[in-house]
């Protein structure tokens, strides 16, 4: 019975990478237990992003929106339900596998940088490829690609204090497209940022979208939320609408 429900998974993972899916829940949901109580933090998420999608992620304090987050990123796993990236069924794979996903699949944009802070701009973009195992002279050139795709090749030698807080962003946003990875999953991304820095980073997303790249912004700002062209809201741990936005 095991091998028939895995064939099947193969084949519906195959079938939605050959129709350009990238992320596929089915009745995804996430429990946890607080003594003698059940809090299902997701419940029975059903969501589709086809490749080039721009989609924002939207709902309050405590409405499961990071959550969801995690088990999208492959933090987390989920109690119940099936995920699929990329055609790859994440929600049945061993810690090691889903590093390994995460690693090839998510480039990661946090608030809060998280760059290391005695490391230059370039190496610090480096850093996935290291994981991955490429050699130093191919890392080198893909991140100076990837420091030119947002507009700071002339800060590649900088540390991060010799930075502003928006070029800080701008080499963590090189960092999560190093790997040319199939998803851009970015947590308040603007949330350290002031407004017209936070609108020059809304900005770049825009321009990466355009050349491409699916993007999955999580935020609980609605102005943040409207630069995405699909933003799907949640509260109480489901979804409450998925609109389309135009611009």
């Amino acid at each position: 019975m095991a091998a028939v429900a895995e064939k099947e998974a193969v084949q519906r993972g195959e079938q939605l990478r050959r129709d350009g899916i990238v992320i596929r829940t089915y009745d995804l949901w996430k429990t946890y237990i607080m003594g003698d109580q059940e809090i299902n933090a997701v419940s029975g998420i059903d969501i589709e992003v086809k490749r080039g999608e721009y989609l924002a992620i939207m709902g309050p304090s405590g409405s499961g929106k990071s959550t969801l987050m995690n088990l999208i990123g492959c933090l987390d796993t989920p109690s119940k339900g099936q995920y699929y990236i990329n055609g790859n069924l994440v929600s049945e794979m061993s810690d090691d596998d889903l590093a390994r996903i995460r690693n090839k699949e998510i480039g990661f944009v946090f608030q809060t940088f998280n760059l290391l802070p005695r490391a230059t701009s370039l190496h610090n973009v480096e850093l996935p490829l290291i994981y991955s195992g490429i050699p130093a002279d191919k890392r080198q050139e893909m991140a100076r690609l990837a420091m030119q795709q947002v507009d700071l090749d002339k800060r590649m030698h900088h540390k991060p204090n010799e930075l502003s807080g928006g070029q800080r962003q701008r080499v963590a946003i090189a960092r999560a497209l190093v790997n040319n990875p199939s998803i851009l999953l970015a947590d308040e991304p603007t949330g350290a940022l002031d407004t017209a820095t936070g609108n020059e980073i809304m900005g770049l997303f825009e321009r990466l979208h355009q050349r491409g790249n699916t993007i999955c912004l999580v935020t609980h700002e609605h102005d943040i939320a409207m630069h995405a062209h699909r933003i799907i809201s949640i509260r109480d741990g489901k979804v409450e609408r998925d609109e389309k936005i135009v611009h």
